[in-house]
């Protein structure tokens, strides 16, 4: 059988119009009455796929087209709230006439004479009447771009199922606003679309004009809130060695996952365009906490590099350090003072000591290496590095409006995105040459787990683990332990996306999609 004929049992479109209109109005009927929001994730279309594909004694081969044409119903409310010009209509090159096509390509796209010879001089100009952006290229990439630059808020775009297999998943990951309408079949040339819905598609327009938050305009705003100028009117700052080295730590290197996240998370739930300086001093103040927190973690780990400079026990000092970190830990409290709401320092107190146990547990199994399980790591993982997602979240709940259901749903998003991020930060300390020094990791956890006992007594008495793992004869063990911790990230990553299905707040969700996507991407890095 050859590779065409496979790929078309896999993802086939059911033949006739009549199927496929009737398709998407029992799609349309199913959505509508599961009352979720979008974005969806690659598990939740799945899942509804398949409920429609039993109920309805479909071919497993349609479950690519049902997946698009569910998650078209999710989006469908959303991007019919945003204005035409703030949309992109997306056509494949494929839809052209393959032997009388005089149009030529560019860097950009086709640049079609509006011949009449096929569909696409048709939607284009149906486009150019509702005052849309229309592109014919191929792939998504460009448009996830496009998006990311606000160029554009949402896609509404024409492919092939094979082509949107392997576009789906970022559109998803990115949770890109829009519409993707599947090819009646493919081949690469002289192919045909649904054209009377695709128009459909294009003309919706219903309801208040959309909340979009500008997600790289937010990152560059809190990025400056740590620049020097703008950190000395919150920061308590003088000539001192202590003050002035927390005052420089605090404006060093750092992605700011933290503010921003506090800062996003209640930019979407108030639906407000600026941030509050309530919202700013909270952001500020976790900040303190997180460098305070690295400041101490550096000491008890006897870390000498952080951003690639010396700590700040190296430079000034043990006892130096251990008070620089404290005076981050007063400032940042000192900050929620100022604030609104008293029940911030009550939430950091709590995810404080939350740290502070976790941390405790790590350093009690350091002062005592012994065989670890997985189960007591993954612990670890929930007291120390948890909290510190989860605080940021909930601080910009708190200072948007309290919400009982949202606080649950931050809750179990970050444990389960604070675990993936660990995990993926155990992988990650396996590259390169540095020498990584015995901690309880998932990675050894792993090992402990699946290897005789002789071999973890040698491991847990090794300087270097790292060294000892690469050895050749012990390095299968490792690559296999690494690999087992890899599908745990992705076990974890997907139930973060899990946790977000009943949100209403169509903007907050998108929201954590994409921070989901960033957070675990940088590690990747």
């Amino acid at each position: 059988m050859d590779k065409t004929n496979v790929t078309r049992q896999i993802y086939e479109v059911p033949t006739m119009l009549l199927e496929r209109m009737e398709l998407r109005k029992l799609i349309a009927e199913r959505v509508g009455s599961l009352k979720v929001q979008p974005p969806l994730s690659m598990d939740d279309l799945s899942a509804i796929a398949t409920q429609v594909m039993e109920e309805r004694a479909l071919p497993a081969s349609f479950s690519g087209w049902l997946m698009v044409e569910i998650h078209n119903q999710a989006w469908k409310h959303f991007v019919a709230t945003i204005p035409y010009e703030r949309r992109l209509l997306l056509l494949p090159k494929c839809l052209s006439h393959s032997v009388k096509c005089e149009a030529e390509m560019d860097e950009f796209g086709l640049l079609c004479h509006r011949c009449g010879r096929c569909v696409i001089p048709s939607l284009e100009q149906k486009a150019e009447e509702l005052g849309m952006m229309s592109l014919v290229a191929e792939g998504f990439t460009s448009v996830v771009e496009l998006i990311k630059n606000r160029v554009v808020d949402c896609v509404i775009g024409v492919s092939c199922l094979n082509s949107l297999e392997k576009a789906f998943p970022l559109l998803i990951s990115h949770a890109v606003p829009g519409m993707a309408i599947p090819l009646n079949y493919d081949g690469c040339k002289d192919t045909e679309v649904d054209t009377g819905y695709v128009m459909e598609l294009m003309s919706m327009r219903e309801g208040e004009e959309a909340y979009l938050l500008d997600y790289e305009q937010l990152r560059r705003e809190v990025q400056q809130w740590f620049a020097p100028a703008h950190l000395r009117k919150y920061l308590l700052s003088d000539e001192k060695l202590t003050m002035e080295t927390a005052f420089q730590w605090m404006g060093s290197d750092g992605k700011r996952w933290r503010p921003y996240l506090l800062a996003a998370a209640y930019k979407a739930l108030s639906g407000k365009d600026e941030v509050s300086e309530d919202v700013k001093r909270a952001a500020i103040g976790v900040e303190c906490f997180h460098k305070a927190s690295l400041v101490h973690d550096d000491i008890q780990d006897n870390d000498e590099t952080r951003y690639g400079k010396p700590t700040v026990h190296v430079t000034h000092g043990v006892p130096m350090a251990i008070n620089i970190g404290d005076a981050l830990l007063g400032e940042g409290y000192r900050l929620l003072s100022q604030c609104t709401h008293a029940s911030l320092l009550a939430e950091v107190a709590q995810a404080h000591v939350k740290l502070c146990q976790g941390q405790g547990m790590e350093l009690e199994w350091s002062n005592q290496p012994r065989p670890v399980t997985l189960e007591e790591v993954l612990d670890i993982f929930r007291k120390k590095t948890v909290p510190a997602f989860e605080v940021s979240l909930q601080l910009g709940l708190i200072c948007a409006g309290e919400e009982l259901q949202i606080r649950q749903i931050f809750h179990e998003f970050s444990s389960a995105l604070g675990v993936a991020y660990q995990l993926q930060d155990d992988v990650e300390d396996f590259a390169g040459s540095d020498k990584l020094e015995l901690r309880p990791s998932s990675v050894l956890a792993v090992l402990c787990e699946d290897n005789p006992g002789v071999f973890i007594e040698e491991l847990l008495h090794s300087v270097d683990i790292k060294a000892f793992l690469n050895m050749e004869e012990h390095r299968p063990r490792l690559e296999r332990a690494l690999e087992r911790v890899r599908a745990l990230v992705e076990v974890y990553h997907q139930e973060a996306i899990g946790a977000l299905y009943s949100l209403k707040n169509v903007e907050l969700k998108r929201l954590l999609f994409r921070i989901t996507e960033r957070i675990l991407d940088t590690k990747k890095e």
